[in-house]
């Protein structure tokens, strides 16, 4: 399974603002310059996440983004199923059905490998994967303003 650069980076916002911990909060643009992907793409990812109740943006000097206490709990799993839209590994429908459509096993098959995928992730939550040494790296990747 390989996930889209989208959630990639959904997922790597939230681990930069759990570590955060709601002692700091992120405005977007840092998150970005962070992660060294582009502000748009981080804006878009930060809005879903914000949807998803993972994320909380506080307006307002001194505001900006924390993880919320359902995003610390997140199971990285569900999240990754929200955020990739749980679409099949493969389309046999579509302008050229596949011909083995009716009898074949392998789209079965697929399906249950891409739930034993997800089911193997909703182990860990958000807060899990920011267990050192990784939170301490992401920490180091915010410079030395923060």
């Amino acid at each position: 399974m390989q996930l889209t650069k989208y959630t990639d980076l959904a997922l790597r916002a939230a681990m930069r603002l759990a570590v955060a911990d709601g002692r700091e909060l992120l405005t977007t643009k840092e998150i970005a310059e962070a992660m060294r992907v582009p502000y748009t793409h981080t804006a878009k990812a930060i809005a879903h996440l914000r949807h998803l109740g993972v994320v909380e943006a506080r307006r307002g000097r001194g505001g900006g983004l924390a993880l919320t206490e359902q995003g610390r709990r997140s199971r990285v799993g569900e999240l990754i199923r929200t955020l990739e839209g749980d679409r099949e590994s493969v389309t046999c429908e579509g302008a050229n059905p596949c011909p083995l459509a009716g009898g074949c096993r392998l789209r079965h098959a697929l399906r249950e490998a891409q739930q034993a995928y997800y089911a193997s992730l909703d182990r860990f939550t958000i807060q899990d994967l920011v267990a050192s040494p990784t939170g301490p790296v992401l920490l180091s990747l915010a410079g030395p303003h923060i």
